[in-house]
């Protein structure tokens, strides 16, 4: 579903109730942000998230505006839909055990550029760290539909005069059907199995090479540090505007069927999912430039990049 919501960004999510007003636990107010901001990270419709939950929407929805006093089974079903563990949706997954809490401690309250250098020094240690020789020439794509991974992936890949493979054409190879029938006979984790196939496949093939990944593949923590370790990323970045009007200039008229609602949807796909996109190496923005100028605009930052690095 995650890809499914990046092609149409079609969630009309209901209003929030009229108890949404009234003095909230501060408590289900914390879980219903947190629930709310997995979902939107996952790119995860509301009813999309309830189906697979097997609860009611509104049930839902009365848990994301902190209102709804769900019981334990029920808040395992909705992690179970999210993917990600119980603790992590209640709150601490850091209290497994002695050790977690002395790192959380060591790393409590510091910096994002300094987490950034512990993530690393952590890779280097249990030997998962970019060390690939070939990452440099492995370019590899990232950013929500609309933002040109596609034509500009194939426009660089000529420039760079190296094979250009979108991933998400090779997971469809893996399972035979596409991206929409995966999500719908196989569900969510199957899809993820399969973009973490390809990707290793891809990598494992091409030591040079210009990679279109889908806009959800930083919702896996895993399969997004391989990718990170394996290639050189590029953060595609547009204006919420801009990526709903390209979808639109697509011939994909459904989100603009209810276009306030859908594009509340959009910018909170964006936001949870910005943390993670701004971990690429490059990040280009495309918002108010046309084909050529983005074009220009990238090339000149991996080549840059491939100069500054050889």
């Amino acid at each position: 579903m995650n890809e499914q919501a990046d092609e149409a960004v079609l969630t009309v999510d209901s209003p929030a109730p009229a108890q949404a007003e009234e003095a909230k636990n501060p408590l289900l107010v914390a879980l219903g942000e947190r629930v709310r901001n997995l979902r939107a990270r996952r790119g995860l419709t509301r009813k999309a998230v309830a189906q697979a939950a097997n609860v009611s929407e509104r049930h839902l929805a009365n848990l994301e505006y902190g209102i709804g006093n769900a019981s334990i089974l029920v808040l395992q079903q909705v992690s179970g839909a999210l993917q990600c563990p119980l603790a992590e949706l209640v709150g601490d997954v850091t209290t497994t055990s002695p050790e977690w809490l002395l790192i959380r401690e060591l790393l409590e309250h510091r910096s994002e550029a300094d987490l950034r250098r512990a993530r690393i020094a952590l890779g280097e240690l249990l030997g998962t760290a970019a060390g690939d020789p070939h990452r440099r020439r492995r370019i590899a794509l990232v950013g929500l539909r609309g933002a040109g991974k596609s034509t500009l992936g194939q426009m660089l890949a000529d420039d760079l005069d190296v094979p250009f493979i979108e991933l998400s054409r090779e997971i469809e190879k893996f399972a035979g059907c596409s991206v929409r029938e995966i999500h719908d006979l196989y569900g969510t984790n199957a899809y993820r199995r399969y973009e973490r196939r390809a990707l290793e496949e891809t990598v494992q093939i091409y030591s040079e090479v210009v990679i279109a990944t889908p806009g959800g593949i930083v919702s896996d923590p895993a399969t997004f540090n391989e990718l990170l370790a394996h290639c050189t990323t590029v953060w595609l970045q547009a204006a919420p505007e801009e990526h709903m009007g390209r979808v639109a200039a697509q011939g994909d008229t459904r989100p603009m069927a209810a276009s306030k609602e859908a594009m509340d949807d959009l910018r909170r796909i964006l936001a949870g999912r910005a943390a993670f996109y701004s971990k690429a190496d490059l990040t280009v923005d495309t918002t108010g430039h046309g084909l050529a100028e983005s074009f220009r605009l990238l090339r000149d930052a991996v080549r840059e990049s491939l100069h500054h690095e050889g």
